[in-house]
């Protein structure tokens, strides 16, 4: 069949180039990356959001520590490899959404900002899409190191994040600088009968069993209309994540949310394209790509 791999699979399965792999910390990260059979896998996440404010200095309006939100949702991604290369790429979209801190499953529709008192719309974490890679695959790719805590094999990976949405989208969202300023910690964990299982010769089928841990530290979200500027603050997400084989692994009351407003979210991308996070998203999405002003937007959509 024209197209078709030399072993008889499709052009884009990465299974041929991860069955080459040999180090345990690689095939175990790989599997984080996607499912080695190629098809879709889920990260589940549910947390928390909190306020982070320096000196308490928005009390009683705003105090530190302050729960403003759960957050309930997931990634959907898969392993896609370079027709005829041995370079993979992990390729995914997410959306996460904003619950009553009281009731994760309630989604919040809007949310009240008390420094100005303004209600705005609220925004979920929708990225079409979040894509990494490529990476080179041979015998020789090795992964991150690896600690064995308990009956568990662990790893990290911790992200700092820095991007001058002033000087590439031409676009400050009240930011210090027009800069994005983050970091994003990671802690993988996968129990030692899933390990052996798992890192045998072959190409594994299904999602491995997985739980993450993960931490960002960020400015207020677009929605909230806060500008760093002005409202000294931030956010703190707290969260957990575990694997899913599949979309149909997903409880029904969060996928009849995704089915019924963002359908696209149901399967990972099918090729690599340009990446999106929380602030390039809403600048294409609320903002038309330029088309209005962060600032023109909160004054648009801030009801007294």
């Amino acid at each position: 069949m024209p197209g078709a791999a030399a072993d008889g699979g499709a052009p884009t399965d990465p299974g041929p180039v991860y069955k080459t792999v040999t180090d345990k910390s690689a095939k175990l990260s790989l599997q984080t990356f996607g499912r080695p059979d190629g098809k879709d896998m889920v990260f589940r996440i549910s947390g928390s959001v909190y306020a982070n404010i320096e000196g308490n200095s928005l009390d009683p309006e705003l105090r530190h520590g302050q729960k403003l939100f759960n957050i309930e949702g997931y990634n959907i991604r898969r392993l896609y490899r370079v027709p005829g290369t041995t370079q993979l790429y992990q390729l995914s979209r997410e959306i996460v959404f904003y619950t009553d801190p009281a009731d994760p499953k309630h989604v919040v529709r809007t949310w009240k900002n008390p420094v100005d008192g303004k209600t705005y719309p609220v925004v979920p974490i929708n990225n079409d899409t979040v894509n990494f890679g490529p990476f080179p695959i041979t015998s020789s790719y090795v992964g991150p190191p690896l600690q064995r805590l308990h009956d568990e094999t662990v790893w990290t990976s911790d992200i700092p994040v820095r991007t001058d949405f002033g000087a590439t989208l031409g676009e400050r969202f009240g930011l210090v600088g027009g800069v994005y300023a983050a970091q994003e910690m990671f802690d993988f964990s996968v129990d030692d009968r899933e390990v052996a299982a798992r890192t045998k010769p072959g190409v594994p089928s299904g999602a491995m069993k997985t739980k993450i841990s993960w931490s960002r530290t960020s400015p207020w979200a677009p929605f909230m209309c806060l500008a760093e500027t002005d409202v000294r603050g931030q956010l703190t997400y707290h969260a957990r994540s575990w694997s899913l084989s599949s979309y149909a692994d997903i409880e029904p009351w969060l996928r009849a949310e995704v089915e019924k407003s963002h359908p696209l979210y149901k399967a990972a991308p099918g090729a690599p394209g340009p990446s999106e996070n929380s602030w390039t998203s809403f600048y294409n999405k609320q903002l038309g790509k330029g088309a209005t002003t962060w600032a023109g937007w909160c004054a648009a959509n801030g009801r007294a």
